[in-house]
């Protein structure tokens, strides 16, 4: 199945307009290895080609990479995929830390470039900043690590406008990944500097976060509008994202192969100007 393209930012790459952030594939809730290779050979066969992934997407520090280690199995001779991680985050007995000290950024890159299997990482995110370290000291680490060839492109995740402007100092970004959908425009500013710049917005949690995906539907609105298009209600939320702006790639997240198919169904749905509109009103509500 083909899917429209869009460009990875300022990379020269194109990739299908929708991917897939593959965190589920690896935590508490995860399928068998076997029903996870299963799920991203689903998504390959819609036409996601960009995979999202983090050395920290795991169950704990035991197990770091877990989910690149995956990846790398189920897109073996799959030439058309892009993987992007990221760095940043640590997971000691399971919790969600942060360690941007250029000494670790520099030891998980490594890490993960031997988990994925390559020699150089296409897009390297920075996972979060740390608020122990000055940004500009993590920024600049990845951009070493570009300068050492073993990371093609770098990315930037959970920032703001104003940590954007201070990595573009830096080094070239190429995409920032932040949390943004329906219910939650806390990132708009972000996107919308993006878009003047020409860098790729990746959303994730584009159906309000794991725990909320499949109710989303819940929303009058929302159920309206799938029922007009006769779509499902997480096909509107993404749709509303890839109409909202054309630097935007939404990454669901799938741990079943019927959810990322679903998810990819979003391609074929039009929302009028009307749509939009009320959609995007979606987040005030739930914000009163």
């Amino acid at each position: 199945m083909t899917m429209p393209v869009r460009k990875l930012g300022p990379t020269g790459l194109s990739v299908g307009e929708i991917g897939m952030g593959c965190m589920p594939l690896s935590l508490n809730s995860r399928p068998p290895e076997e029903d996870g290779i299963k799920t991203i050979h689903a998504a390959l066969e819609q036409g996601i080609t960009l995979f999202d992934t983090a050395d920290a997407y795991c169950l704990n520090s035991t197990e770091n990479g877990h989910n690149e280690r995956l990846l790398a199995k189920a897109l073996k001779n799959r030439p058309d995929a892009i993987v992007a991680t990221k760095g940043g985050h640590i997971r000691p007995d399971g919790r969600w830390d942060t360690d941007g000290r250029p000494e670790h950024l520099r030891e998980a890159c490594e890490d993960s470039l031997r988990s994925l299997g390559v020699e150089a990482i296409t897009l390297y995110q920075f996972h979060r900043p740390d608020p122990k370290v000055p940004f500009a000291e993590s920024v600049g680490a990845v951009a070493e690590l570009q300068r050492e060839g073993k990371v093609v492109h770098v990315g930037l995740s959970n920032v703001s406008v104003a940590q954007l402007e201070e990595a573009r100092k830096i080094v070239n970004v190429a995409s920032v990944q932040n949390r943004m959908n329906l219910f939650d425009h806390s990132s708009m500013d972000v996107m919308k500097r993006c878009e003047e710049l020409g860098i790729a917005f990746l959303p994730y949690s584009p159906l309000n976060g794991m725990s909320n995906a499949g109710g989303i539907g819940s929303n009058e609105t929302l159920s309206r509008i799938a029922g007009k298009h006769n779509a499902s209600p997480q096909q509107i939320a993404i749709a509303w994202l890839l109409q909202l702006s054309p630097v935007i790639l939404p990454i669901p997240g799938a741990s079943k192969a019927v959810n990322i198919v679903n998810c990819a169904g979003a391609s074929n749905v039009k929302l009028t100007a009307e749509d939009a509109a009320e959609l995007g009103g979606i987040a005030a509500q739930a914000t009163a």
